[in-house]
């Protein structure tokens, strides 16, 4: 069953059929890895559950079996309903980030959306922060506060890492090597690389981990450097929490979370003139096209460098 834009609108949700979609699993990666809007996200998830139910009604409650000729007829009945193509165009985005995140996590082998056409609009340039407004986030964290060595540490490592959040709590002692100045991080698909951290981040980590973590281990740690109040391994809600807390304590006016630390990480070093290549290592991309669109981040700033050094500027 399609259902029309205007159902859609009124049914705020619609339950998937089978669980192994993992669509709440998916929510979950929307709101605290990627950082989305109350209203991106309910827009994302009405489309991929409008996708779930149709796929249901063709028999398929299984992620595995979705196949590319499915989702092109998905799409056929998506026109023929009369949804409007930026409707439509929205929704393959939606459905083709789901399975892309579903592949990630190694709940499908095969991405059934590779061969779906790719909307036809330009795509939306990440939000970042400018060096003042990092800064005044980063000193946001107050420090008489309990938790200040914790918190000041974790806007440094986002920062100075670009790491995604549910790589930073996964942190152990493990994979910290504090004389090398680097932590070894397992990014999507498992894969890893080693990831160096600056000296600010690394001496509010040192703080952290001397002056406030022993008080915090109560012995369900389980080696995990950044841990709640509790002892227990801190949540990627947590760290959302602190950055959009952060955030409104410094007076940014950004609609940022985690993955805008990232995006200023990457940002700021192709300002800096680093190779494209590496921040694409850095970042953990697999494919260099998603490290690109940071070349088109900061217009303003290329800009102002052309007419400054170009003589016929």
């Amino acid at each position: 069953m399609i259902i029309s834009m205007s159902q859609t609108e009124s049914k705020h949700s619609l339950r998937s059929p089978d669980r192994a979609f993992r669509l709440e699993q998916f929510q979950d990666y929307l709101r605290f890895e990627r950082g989305l809007s109350k209203h991106t996200l309910s827009a994302y998830s009405r489309d991929v559950e409008n996708c779930i139910s149709f796929l249901a009604e063709k028999g398929v409650a299984d992620p595995n079996l979705v196949s590319s000729k499915l989702l092109r007829t998905w799409v056929f009945a998506l026109h023929k309903t009369g949804f409007a193509p930026s409707s439509i165009r929205r929704a393959q985005s939606a459905v083709r980030t789901f399975f892309q995140f579903l592949l990630s996590e190694g709940w499908v082998s095969i991405d059934p959306t590779e061969r779906l056409e790719s909307p036809r609009i330009g795509e939306r340039l990440p939000e970042f922060l400018t060096r003042e407004e990092t800064e005044k986030l980063l000193r946001a964290p107050i420090p008489e506060k309990r938790f200040y060595w914790r918190d000041r540490s974790i806007l440094e490592l986002l920062y100075a890492s670009g790491v995604r959040v549910s790589e930073l709590v996964s942190i152990t002692g493990t994979t910290l090597d504090l004389d090398d100045s680097s932590i070894t991080v397992f990014g999507k698909g498992s894969k890893e690389r080693i990831v160096p951290i600056g000296t600010p981040a690394l001496r509010t980590l040192k703080k952290y981990l001397t002056k406030l973590r022993p008080k915090l281990d109560r012995g369900e740690g389980r080696g995990y450097v950044y841990l709640n109040a509790h002892g227990r391994p801190l949540t990627r809600e947590s760290v959302w929490k602190l950055v959009k807390n952060s955030g409104r304590i410094a007076g940014i006016k950004k609609n940022i979370s985690p993955h805008t630390l990232r995006h200023t990480f990457a940002t700021h070093l192709l300002e800096g003139g680093a190779d494209l290549a590496a921040v694409q290592e850095l970042l953990g991309h697999v494919d260099i096209s998603s490290t690109q669109i940071y070349t088109h981040v900061d217009r303003e700033y290329l800009r102002k460098i052309h007419e400054r050094y170009h003589p016929r500027a």
